[in-house]
């Protein structure tokens, strides 16, 4: 395999990874007869803290462990990765995202018809917002992102010993969701709430209702704006 292509697929796996258990403490927290159900907040941000940490240990060997095409974008603008991998990178974190998603749904098959509450089974897969406000919403996850990709590249510039990291990068993740989770629910990227949106979309899912397209635009654009602006800021921070 190419050492591009190898890239690639730590993207794919890394994010399907990611989505797995991101979502699948979502799917555990709201999804009824669950023996984590009801358990709040505090457990699916530092889920997710958890699930981005082990991805990028998982994927971290085989590329730079994106996970985030808003994270590719940002990288390709500051030289990080040649732009010819922006795309490449992308589609194999959709696939990833989606797969992963359907691995939830197969994880927790028992749990869809026990579950009456659509809301919380689209929240299982993808975001939405607390109040319904687009441009608010819009902001929301345009500041986490920008937060999110101004930390990465601020580790950039640090000393860690090796593999320690990563763990910075998590904790980054679960202080987002802590402070900036709660208008949206922090997709701060694209490919986590867009994969498996689609994925409820197509999926023969119990007591699903809409997948909320009208939404899906927000989680996409957002981070995409949140990166650009971190990168430029960045710039002159540096």
């Amino acid at each position: 395999m190419s050492a591009e292509m190898t890239q690639i697929m730590g993207e794919f796996i890394g994010t399907l990874i990611l989505v797995l258990l991101g979502d699948g403490v979502c799917a555990a927290v709201n999804l009824n007869k669950s023996k984590a159900q009801a358990s709040g907040w505090i457990v699916i941000a530092l889920g997710w803290g958890m699930a981005v940490t082990m991805a990028v240990y998982i994927s971290g060997f085989m590329g730079p462990a994106h996970l985030n095409p808003a994270v590719s974008i940002a990288m390709a603008m500051t030289g990080a990765i040649g732009w010819n991998l922006v795309f490449p990178f992308i589609i194999a974190q959709m696939l990833g995202a989606f797969l992963g998603a359907v691995l939830v749904w197969l994880s927790y098959l028992p749990h869809w018809e026990a579950t009456k509450d659509q809301g919380a089974i689209l929240g299982t897969f993808a975001t939405g917002p607390a109040i319904r406000n687009y441009p608010a919403n819009f902001i929301t996850e345009l500041i986490g992102t920008f937060v999110l990709v101004l930390g990465l590249l601020a580790f950039g510039e640090n000393a860690f010993a090796d593999g320690t990291n990563v763990f910075a990068v998590g904790g980054l993740i679960l202080a987002i969701g802590l402070s900036l989770g709660g208008p949206t629910g922090y997709a701060i990227n694209p490919a986590r709430d867009l994969g498996p949106r689609i994925a409820h979309a197509v999926l023969p899912i119990g007591n699903k209702g809409t997948s909320d397209w009208a939404y899906s635009w927000v989680p996409v654009l957002g981070p995409v704006a949140g990166a650009i602006v971190a990168v430029g800021v960045f710039s002159l921070m540096v």
